[in-house]
């Protein structure tokens, strides 16, 4: 398993991938990968902390698990490549956005745009067999991010976590209140949304608006 990180993640992570939990898990993903189509490339699987720096990190916005149609995921949550079809998630994301802001609807659906302003796009697990919704989960990926937040909460400050949905919601327990700031609100999934669970949450203008009072640079969505 290629883990391509940004130098400024390694000395914070280098303890997690030396645990025997983190050495049973490459073996798992490895012996998936030669044997089963899984998404996303592997050299992608760690691109949230390849785009995202240690040190801009400002904005976590968790998902669950990596979409598992061809050419979907490469390892940003909710984010697909150039090209690719919005998933339902996204296009209920894009649609907060544009009533929020009041900014037009996006043509591409690669969120690299925000990681590299800061925003870390974290999936609970990273990688999931082809079609196979959930087929990676409870194989130690959740003990590694869990540990991330945590890293995250520990050495940052003024951090806004985005907690969308039950399972992300589970992750406040993670995060130090005094020093960081969360937002809860349905998942955008239309299931979700659709119980009106998650439009009007404001979560875009709300996020730049406690940047702004941290006196951080906003976010351009």
């Amino acid at each position: 398993m290629n883990v391509n990180i940004h130098d400024s993640w390694k000395s914070y992570l280098q303890p997690e991938f030396e645990k025997p939990y983190f050495k049973n898990l490459t073996d798992f993903v490895r012996e998936e990968y030669s044997k089963h189509q899984c998404f996303p490339p592997g050299n992608e699987i760690f691109n949230a902390f390849e785009h995202c720096h240690f040190e801009d990190l400002k904005v976590v916005i968790i998902g669950q698990d990596p979409y598992h149609d061809v050419g979907q995921a490469h390892g940003l949550c909710f984010s697909v490549n150039d090209d690719i079809k919005h998933p339902p998630s996204l296009i209920n994301i894009f649609k907060e956005i544009e009533q929020d802001l009041e900014i037009p609807y996006p043509k591409s659906g690669n969120l690299l745009r925000w990681a590299n302003q800061g925003v870390l796009l974290l999936n609970a697990t990273l990688t999931v067999r082809a079609h196979m919704a959930g087929s990676h989960q409870n194989k130690g990926w959740e003990i590694f991010t869990d540990a991330v937040i945590k890293i995250i909460s520990e050495q940052k400050n003024n951090v806004i976590f985005l907690l969308w949905g039950s399972y992300a919601k589970q992750k406040i327990k993670l995060i130090n209140p005094k020093k960081h700031q969360s937002l809860l609100s349905g998942h955008p999934s239309p299931l979700s949304a659709n119980r009106g669970l998650w439009f009007g949450n404001k979560h875009f203008s709300k996020t730049n608006f406690l940047l702004e009072q941290a006196l951080e640079k906003p976010v351009n969505w």
